[in-house]
């Protein structure tokens, strides 16, 4: 491994911690969310999401298929799918980042006993999984392609590393380095040249290389990743580009195949590069990742256009309808736009994680933390129905948040990322403090020269897009203050009440700071009009409305009478007017005739009504009961 080109005098409490890169990324440590929209989801989630996820768990018996391991029940009573156990690790990974942030001394006793739970079911070898290898099961390593083996490892690890960085060298430690170490025996060089179907396993090795500094563990992960692509696993109706088993990693020009996979591959393959200096695997990664971006991807910033395989389209095929856009795959985009913006320092990729975070991952818990999304369509035709409180949901049936479902990854991985969002929002250079997300926060650091400095962001963000940065402790001499400027806000934005220059995605302020000092960043968040790329045949003719970072959308609760959207019309240069988090534009609804054919020689609209339209942000959506919804309005 590759030393890290800056200072520090602890390893940073987050889960991404390259050793080298254009920025160190600060922990939660370091930077505490103090109020306003983050603060609030992170509160929520750790009183309510968390445990949530814990209680359900527990009552569909996915925890308690480790002693189902143990009384010799598991052939006949093992509840879940091949990959529940991964769930459960994800929950503990969530857990170790909220005692990480809180201290919470429930939740510490808790990883505790689970911990005891697993560790008493893995073999001396150190395997651990709950569907394979037992009396009545199939034998280990059997469906590399479908059973998720090394997917389970791949969480156990980072719920591992999670400890690891918030100062626990644990029992759960000591179970996921055997299980590691496990892997490495059983597919390294002289070992089965074989990958699992799911990525995950590979960024998982990475980290926990990074954090014990065993170079085995990268080795390991940097063998996987280059195995991809080679056929390894089998043909299926699918074809191996599901599983991004058709090209290696280094050759392929886009992401495809199942969107969850192909970010997770593409995050190994950016810290697999980052730790080994290879700079022509991160530039095929890169590649792949920008062509996915500008081409594969939805105005929320979701991913996945295909229902049958949860997978990407062809270029420029983005139906808002029957958008996919799973949450685990906005969860994936963060992490990989993440670990470049680490790489590189190019402070765009924070326009990335915002817009996954703030559409995306932000989407799929209900307000009250206690009901998710797992796809996230940018049009909904017909009302959902209620789920029930106490009923497992078939996520393809679920036109509304449901409590659970029997593919449970997403409420875990919002659970997770949430729990350690304060990892996400600013990074150091040699000397300058980068701040890459806004919210109301306290951050306490030290710049790479090892100086140490603070400051307290106060904001009203995303609402309000005026950001001040007080100056708390400061250095002695000259250092730099880089605020990120978006792509959207680079013509508008102020810094000190004159025109932000931005270089490079950023506004950098330097000088010798003293304590007391204010910077005051303006952020243009009024209300805009968005078009499509005319190559986006399905929302052709139609525009969307966004405001700051957040993508605004039309529900049928907010129309008179509970109007279906289908018959909203707006004009191309409708003026758009702030409206609380949303915003106001004068639409009209266009009422609809029922005809034996649905097709024929063009013809008038029927008569139009007026309509006052309200727009409510994207993420908010459903959260007043079934309602039909769409974020492109066609215009007249």
């Amino acid at each position: 491994m590759t030393s890290s080109v800056h200072t520090s005098t602890t390893t940073p409490v987050t889960p991404v911690v390259p050793s080298t890169g254009a920025l160190r990324p600060l922990g939660l440590d370091e930077v505490v969310l103090t109020g306003g929209f983050w603060a609030d989801r992170q509160r929520v989630n750790g009183a309510a999401t968390i445990p949530h996820c814990d209680h359900w768990e527990t009552r569909v018996g996915w925890i308690d298929n480790f002693d189902r391991a143990l009384d010799g029940t598991l052939a006949e009573h093992r509840t879940g799918r091949e990959f529940s156990d991964s769930d459960v690790y994800k929950m503990i990974e969530a857990m170790a980042w909220e005692v990480g942030r809180t201290g919470d001394h429930v939740l510490e006793a808790r990883i505790a006993e689970l911990t005891a739970q697993i560790g008493a079911v893995q073999e001396p070898d150190g395997y651990l999984n709950t569907r394979f290898g037992r009396p009545g099961q199939p034998p280990r390593w059997s469906d590399l392609a479908w059973g998720h083996e090394l997917y389970c490892v791949g969480h156990l690890v980072q719920a591992a590393v999670a400890r690891l960085r918030t100062g626990h060298d644990d029992e759960l430690v000591a179970i996921a380095r055997r299980a590691a170490d496990q892997v490495c025996a059983e597919f390294g060089p002289d070992g089965r040249d074989a990958v699992c179907g799911h990525p995950e396993i590979e960024v998982a090795l990475v980290e926990l290389a990074r954090a014990t500094g065993e170079r085995r563990y990268l080795d390991q992960a940097a063998l996987f990743v280059e195995r991809r692509g080679r056929g390894t696993l089998p043909d299926i109706e699918l074809g191996r580009e599901y599983y991004q088993d058709d090209v290696p990693v280094r050759d392929a020009e886009v992401l495809r195949g199942h969107a969850v996979r192909a970010l997770y591959l593409t995050a190994a393959a950016v810290d697999v590069a980052v730790e080994t200096g290879d700079a022509g695997l991160l530039a095929a990664a890169r590649a792949q990742y920008e062509r996915t971006l500008a081409r594969r991807t939805y105005l929320t910033g979701g991913m996945g256009a295909h229902h049958q395989d949860e997978a990407y389209g062809d270029d420029f095929e983005l139906p808002p309808d029957r958008a996919y856009c799973e949450t685990c795959a906005g969860v994936g985009s963060v992490m990989v736009a993440w670990r470049l913006l680490l790489a590189t320092g190019e402070a765009a990729w924070g326009d990335v994680v915002e817009r996954s975070l703030y559409n995306v991952v932000a989407t799929s818990p209900a307000q009250d933390g206690r009901a998710f999304f797992y796809t996230n369509p940018l049009h909904k035709r017909v009302p959902g129905e209620t789920a029930a409180d106490d009923e497992v949901s078939k996520r393809a049936l679920s036109r509304l948040r449901a409590p659970w479902f029997e593919v449970s990854c997403c409420p875990t991985n919002v659970a997770r990322t949430l729990a350690a969002l304060g990892g996400y929002v600013a990074a150091v250079s040699d000397d300058a403090l980068h701040v890459q997300q806004y919210a109301p926060a306290r951050i306490r650091t030290r710049l790479g020269d090892g100086r140490s400095v603070g400051i307290d962001v106060e904001t009203g963000y995303p609402v309000d897009g005026d950001v001040r940065v007080r100056v708390v402790d400061a250095p002695a001499g000259e250092w730099t203050l880089a605020l990120r400027v978006p792509a959207w806000a680079a013509d508008g934005a102020t810094v000190d009440g004159e025109p932000a220059v931005v270089d490079a995605g950023e506004v950098r302020v330097r000088r010798a700071f003293a304590a007391g000092d204010e910077v005051r960043l303006v952020l243009p968040v009024a209300p805009r009009v968005t078009a499509a790329d005319a190559r986006i045949d399905a929302v052709r003719g139609s525009v969307a409305v966004e405001r700051g970072p957040v993508v605004l959308c039309a529900e049928s609760v907010d129309l008179p009478g509970g109007a279906d959207v289908a018959g909203l019309r707006v004009d191309a240069d409708v003026a758009v007017r702030a409206d609380g988090d949303g915003a106001r534009l004068t639409g009209r609804l266009v009422p609809a005739a029922d005809a034996d054919w649905p097709y024929g020689v063009p013809g008038p609209d029927g008569e139009p009504v007026p309509v006052d339209l309200r727009l409510v942000p994207y993420h908010s959506w459903a959260n007043r009961g079934p309602s039909t919804m769409r974020v492109w309005l066609p215009t007249t």
